[in-house]
């Protein structure tokens, strides 16, 4: 059976543990999933420097576990370091950014980001350019409330989250990705409340993996 390493660059060994979790739950009896933390990024990570900072150490993370992995899922909605992963070589690399955003856009639809970071907001504009889906971005929706504040209170998290995948939706997104790595657990439990497609980052870098394994 194959197995998926998924970094995490903030260095917050719970979120690792819950993003693991949600991914092994997404490719039971078909890949095993195991995680590795950074330990030099801030437990969340909200701006851009710090995504940009963070990228070095994934890099590091990636090499060190190269032999002991099929794939690599790197889980922070910028990808911090796939890029370089990829250019060297090292594993088949997904970024949960990269993953969610193809996935949103299949078939032309246009899409939207809900998410908790305003300092991110030109990344996530800058990573649709770069994978040249710009014509079908709609657009980041930020939630009210400090991304720390919210993402230590759930219930808020996910009605947040709701009320930012509803402005999405009236910026014409036909699908809307909950853009972080740390949003995983809000993102399953907000599909029921929506007609549209609810795009999961993790679970789409997983369904991308998987289908080049079986490749």
């Amino acid at each position: 059976m194959p197995r998926i390493l998924l970094i995490n660059p903030n260095s917050s060994a719970a979120t690792t543990a819950m993003m693991v979790s949600i991914a092994a739950a997404c490719c039971v009896g078909r890949a095993e999933v195991v995680g590795a933390t950074a330990t030099r990024a801030p437990a969340m990570i909200t701006d851009g420097a710090a995504l940009a900072a963070s990228a070095a150490e994934v890099v590091q993370i990636a090499q060190a576990q190269r032999d002991a992995c099929d794939g690599i899922i790197v889980a922070a909605f910028g990808d911090p370091g796939a890029a370089e992963i990829r250019a060297r070589g090292v594993r088949p690399v997904v970024g949960i950014g990269e993953a969610s955003m193809r996935a949103a856009a299949e078939g032309g639809r246009r899409f939207g980001v809900a998410t908790v970071t305003p300092a991110l907001v030109a990344s996530i504009a800058a990573l649709a350019e770069g994978l040249g889906l710009a014509a079908q971005f709609a657009g980041t929706r930020l939630t009210e409330g400090a991304p720390v504040t919210l993402a230590a209170d759930p219930a808020r998290l996910v009605d947040a989250l709701a009320a930012a995948t509803r402005a999405c939706i009236e910026d014409g997104a036909e699908a809307v990705i909950i853009g972080g790595g740390p949003l995983a657990q809000a993102a399953d439990q907000l599909q029921p409340q929506f007609a549209i497609p609810i795009i999961k980052p993790i679970a789409a870098a997983v369904a991308q993996l998987l289908a080049r394994f079986a490749a």
